[in-house]
């Protein structure tokens, strides 16, 4: 088969980018396209680039509801350590156990799947202008030739192009142009300006549902050191959390920061304390009752419980974290504890009413936080032990001295 990879950011992905890929479909020049939406970008370090896994499940979602064919979303770089560039995404994606397995994973027999494909990177005109300048430009365009999107109206040639670009390496370069739809848009402009116009329909509700380019401004409030770690945790849980509870719990960790800015606490230990709080909850039983135990003894024994103590181990041990206040919130945001410190009563209460949340009515809840802390806490919590009287569950003795502390009977 003739394969198109097609990388980016897609923050957001948007009609462009779908323009494109039905262009190369459309010209015939590739048989299939692989979309491929980058983890760590060299150009876009911190708090530039929303979190992978936000952007990488936005984009499945389009894809999925555009294309019933033809056209697929590979995880790639989450699998790639370091910064990802062109030359090592093509190293990886090409090489045939990998695909293999892909073409597999979405349908293809295994005879199909194994055999031998040509691979083209697809790219605009405005980036290949400026192939030579890439990351190991001389070894990428030895390695696969490319498809050029033009735009009506773009005054380029791919003759201009390859003549630029093999003047600069001193090597051949192969460009082959098709054509798209004259959509000309950016994702730093919808970013910007909030206008989601040219946005497809499933990526706007994805946006809306975890409230992402309103919560994702908060990053510029913490620092670069702490936004570069929130990608990381981004994608390192990636390999441990399904789709659903991945986005909660990053979600938790971005309004904890807001909240944190709101009630003069340290946005960057709310950043990641809320955003691993859940970490370890899709382990094996057995291995968050061990991680439990290291971290609190019989403290926590319910089964519901446990990924609480154990998801601050799992993410002590994976980044070498010995901070006691940012273990602590992971620790007792199930529970609660006595004497709750802010952080701790930030994580509880952003774990219930970020965006994504719906088990209950949480407006009074979300107006309250930002000013009332407190209030909005005793609220939660109050829910909380709602259910647990319905389902006939105990009260953990830590949340009984949260009540105490909060002046709850």
């Amino acid at each position: 088969m003739r394969i198109g990879l097609y990388g980016g950011a897609f923050d957001p992905i948007h009609n462009g980018h779908v323009s494109v890929i039905r262009g190369v479909l459309d010209s015939g020049l590739a048989d299939i396209v692989i979309v491929i939406p980058s983890a760590r970008n060299p150009f876009k370090p911190g708090r530039s680039l929303t979190c992978a896994p936000y952007r990488y499940y936005m984009v499945k979602d389009v894809i999925e509801d555009l294309f019933s064919d033809k056209v697929y979303v590979s995880d790639i770089e989450f699998w790639i350590e370091g910064l990802s560039y062109t030359d090592s995404i093509v190293d990886k994606v090409t090489d045939t156990s990998y695909m293999t397995r892909f073409l597999m994973d979405c349908g293809f027999s295994a005879k199909k799947a194994g055999s031998s494909h040509d691979y083209f990177w697809i790219a605009g005109s405005d980036s290949l202008k400026t192939l030579y300048s890439w990351h190991n430009a001389g070894a990428l365009v030895s390695k696969i030739d490319f498809l050029m999107a033009i735009r009506p109206g773009d005054n380029i040639s791919s003759e201009d192009v390859i003549r630029l670009n093999r003047d600069k390496l001193g090597l051949p370069v192969n460009i082959t142009t098709f054509d798209i739809d004259g959509i000309n848009i950016a994702s730093s402009g919808i970013r910007a300006s909030a206008n989601f116009d040219e946005v497809p329909e499933k990526a706007k509700a994805f946006i809306k549902q975890h409230d992402l380019y309103n919560a994702q401004q908060i990053l510029a409030d913490a620092s670069e050191e702490t936004c570069k770690h929130f990608v990381e945790v981004g994608i390192w849980m990636y390999g441990h959390l399904k789709k659903k509870r991945l986005l909660h719990t990053l979600n938790t960790g971005l309004l904890s920061a807001y909240l944190a800015k709101c009630h003069g606490g340290d946005i960057d230990k709310a950043l990641i304390a809320g955003a691993v709080h859940d970490c370890a909850k899709e382990l094996p039983v057995e291995e968050q009752a061990k991680l439990a135990r290291i971290r609190s003894g019989n403290l926590f024994t319910e089964e519901k419980l446990l990924h609480s103590p154990a998801g601050a181990v799992f993410y002590a041990d994976a980044f070498d974290v010995d901070d006691t206040e940012i273990l602590d919130a992971i620790t007792y945001h199930t529970t609660g504890r006595g004497d709750m410190t802010l952080l701790d009563k930030i994580v509880f209460l952003a774990d219930k009413i970020e965006p994504s949340r719906t088990y209950t009515d949480l407006s009074l809840m979300r107006k309250l936080a930002p000013s009332d802390l407190d209030g909005a806490v005793k609220l939660c919590l109050e829910s909380v032990l709602d259910k647990f009287r319905k389902k006939g569950r105990p009260v953990h003795p830590l949340t009984e001295d949260f009540m105490k502390s909060l002046g709850m009977n």
